[in-house]
């Protein structure tokens, strides 16, 4: 646990009026929750105001059961029809024994600080007219706006992979997600600021912040602290769109300041102030809450991506072209957007180490690899072949659209693949995202592909197709 100074010493008054908020280079940080519809809280204005939009990586374009209500792989965040942010307003000092005698008032929000068996500090909320909330985490229940769940992710080439940690023996490992993760706040007039705080309100409009989480008193006579496994954000350096380059992973406070990662995901011991960031959101800024990734796009941002009907417009477009196998010479098609994870006959496969595109045929394993079983199949374990066109050999996948669009960082042709999971975009955003090092476990980073989750291999983490056109 993390204290300036004993509990002894705290001296402030047994009730204080906050006027300054928690964060000191931030307006007051508006907090509250509504459930709301799985597209967001639409306004009755006949243009809704849209805040942004919240996208988990590694779904390529809904999730495996399909979207449904609050849980599903994008959420849009609209201007609500009433304002439904609190900013914090008073602070108790009190005996924890008394902590739930003071917590009764279900109508008023809060957030208990347990500094130690025989002293906690309340902090109380009061709306606020000014700001837009919306709540992140695991839980169903009605006050989580957005419900996440753990990424399948995987270091082997096919995206596959128990959720969260990993895990083994066909078992999915607990969820290290909070059931009430982070909240998002949104200004309610123009330019419509959102800004991330870690932690959520749960059913009884309470945070608790329990004796071993680290947490401390701030230099203005405040509190503050941190959640177990943390709510990490990373900005980007640049535009996002113009000039994407990755920027530093911070951990975000419960009251929204900003720090240096801790030593491990979960230790007791926060990382040093950073006072000349924000938790402001901005166009490509990364959430990362220790099981799902999530990418905010801004309003402005969204508009240099791809609709759906333009990334169908770019199949129908490779399958114009007539691409053939060099060896086969049959010709080859994108399945339709709507056809995932089932291989169809037609379908391009690609040597991920050269970029080679074929059709798919069951040989080329290397003798080393081991003998083919009978009828020419793969010999178990085995997923690298040699390309009959350069002989390099490695990973041989099928080729598959990115069908996100949220996900892309222009409207580009889709020349280039991700390796090795061979989801195809276009240039600028193979090279991003191959920049970008996501959180993987405690204290690991590692690139990945933004569609599927599959840790990015080779010298670059991509490849550019080689399609062989018409011999007619």
């Amino acid at each position: 646990m993390v204290l300036k100074g004993s509990s002894e010493a705290l001296c402030p008054p047994p009730s204080l009026e906050l006027r300054p908020s928690c964060n000191k280079s931030q307006p007051s940080p508006p907090l509250g929750s509504s459930s709301q519809p799985h597209d967001g809280v639409i306004s009755e204005d006949k243009e809704p105001i849209k805040y942004g939009e919240l996208i988990i990586l590694g779904h390529n374009g809904s999730l495996a059961n399909g979207d449904k209500g609050r849980r599903r792989s994008r959420l849009a965040l609209y201007k609500r029809p009433k304002a439904n942010g609190v900013k914090p307003d008073v602070i108790h000092n009190v005996s924890t024994p008394l902590v739930s005698k003071a917590l009764s008032n279900k109508s008023q929000h809060s957030i208990s600080y347990t500094l130690s068996r025989s002293h906690s500090v309340i902090v109380e909320y009061t709306h606020d007219i000014n700001t837009d909330m919306f709540q992140i985490g695991r839980s169903t229940e009605s006050m989580i706006d957005f419900v996440v769940t753990d990424t399948a992710g995987s270091s082997s080439g096919h995206g596959g992979g128990a959720a969260g940690e990993g895990g083994g023996g066909g078992q999915s490992a607990q969820s290290t997600i909070s059931r009430y993760a982070c909240r998002i706040m949104c200004e309610r007039s123009a330019p419509y600021t959102a800004r991330i705080y870690a932690a959520g309100f749960d059913s009884s409009k309470n945070i608790f912040l329990g004796e071993r989480a680290a947490k401390w008193r701030t230099s203005d006579g405040l509190m503050d602290g941190l959640t177990t496994n943390g709510v990490l954000v990373m900005h980007p350096a640049g535009e996002f769109v113009s000039e994407p380059a990755p920027g530093v992973w911070r951990e975000i406070s419960v009251c929204g300041n900003v720090f240096a990662l801790r030593e491990t995901r979960s230790a007791q011991q926060r990382g040093k102030l950073v006072e000349n960031e924000s938790n402001t959101l901005q166009d490509g800024s990364l959430i990362d809450l220790c099981g799902a990734t999530l990418l905010w796009r801004t309003p402005a941002g969204l508009r240099h991506i791809p609709t759906l009907k333009q990334l169908e417009s770019l199949r129908q477009e490779l399958n114009a072209a007539r691409p053939q196998c060099p060896v086969g010479f049959n010709t080859l098609a994108f399945p339709s957007l709507a056809q995932r994870e089932i291989v169809d006959k037609k379908q391009p496969w690609v040597y991920v180490n050269c970029g080679h595109v074929h059709g798919y045929h069951n040989w080329g394993y290397r003798k080393e690899k081991g003998p083919t079983s009978p009828g020419g199949t793969a010999p178990a374990g085995t997923s690298e072949r040699e390309c009959p066109m350069c002989r390099r050999v490695g990973p041989y996948v099928p080729l598959w659209l990115g069908c996100e669009g949220g996900l892309y960082l222009d409207a580009g042709p889709p020349t280039h693949a991700f390796c090795p999971c061979g989801h195809v975009c276009s240039e600028k955003t193979v090279v991003g995202w191959s920049q970008i090092p996501l959180p993987h476990g405690t204290h690991a980073f590692h690139a990945a592909c933004p569609f599927c989750g599959t840790w990015l291999t080779g010298e670059q983490g991509y490849v550019k197709l080689i399609f062989q056109g018409p011999v007619d």
